[in-house]
């Protein structure tokens, strides 16, 4: 059995990479589907727009879900471990969630009074439009990407010879996602809470009995970071951390371009 897994791995890398891939055409289909918003007919057009996402997502999130059981089938054998193990695919995320998640992204397109709206409700119908078709490519991003997620961390709960998993994030994520890669396989195989957000594109790396974890070198630089800069301050360690990170990593934050 291997003795160490990391999450800057080759791995792991390539998992990063199919699933980013996967976002890229999520996002183009996604897009196309905006011309079934009718600016003049909207609501009648936003619930057959919704209808449309839905079955994408479904789509995207199973592929999602695919590439996770293939990336977890992959650790397992690469670790040695003996016996046979049958991932257990995640469903696409519930209708309702879906459902919940577009409506919240088409939330300010509706028309309201001058007195209650928001600045955001007060923009030009275009932009709001222009706004929700944002989100919504976020969304849906963040539903396809949990649902592999979740199959590797389900993999990981229920299979006996899995021990914990740890977080891998690239190069250039978020302060957020950065500052937990850093912890390492800290997760536990009862650990079912993988903390995302729209955007993220972090994997879940898979620990299995007999291996030890060790941090990438840009993982074990975040972590000293976090520790020269941010441990010990309560309520404000992610923002100290995100300051530290933008004077000494050499990976720009998100929009610090």
């Amino acid at each position: 059995m291997a003795t160490t897994v990391s999450d800057g791995g080759r791995d792991a890398g390539q998992y990063r990479a199919a699933q980013l891939g996967l976002t890229r055409l999520l996002v183009r289909d996604v897009r196309g589907l905006r011309r079934l918003i009718i600016p003049s007919r909207l609501r009648t057009s936003i619930p057959d727009w919704i209808t449309a996402m839905q079955q994408v997502v479904d789509q995207y999130a199973r592929t999602s879900a695919a590439l996770g059981a293939e990336f977890y089938d992959t650790q397992r054998e690469a670790a040695g471990v003996p016996g046979a193990f049958t991932v257990p695919v995640a469903d696409p995320p519930p209708e309702g969630k879906s459902e919940a998640s577009l409506r919240w992204a088409t939330k300010d397109v509706w028309d309201r009074e001058p007195e209650q709206a928001t600045e955001a409700q007060r923009q030009p119908l275009a932009v709001r439009l222009e706004q929700a078709a944002k989100k919504a490519e976020h969304v849906a991003q963040k539903l396809v990407a949990d649902t592999g997620r979740a199959t590797v961390i389900d993999a990981v709960r229920e299979d006996a010879r899995a021990t914990a998993w740890a977080r891998s994030a690239a190069l250039g994520a978020c302060a957020f996602c950065k500052m937990l890669a850093s912890r390492g396989a800290v997760y536990a195989r009862d650990t079912v809470d993988f903390r995302s957000h729209d955007g993220c594109h972090c994997g879940v790396v898979p620990v299995f009995a007999g291996q030890s974890f060790e941090l990438s070198s840009q993982a074990a630089e975040w972590a000293r970071l976090y520790q020269e800069y941010a441990a010990g301050h309560s309520g404000s360690q992610l923002a100290r951390f995100r300051r530290a990170l933008a004077e000494h990593d050499p990976n720009p934050l998100p929009g610090a371009l």
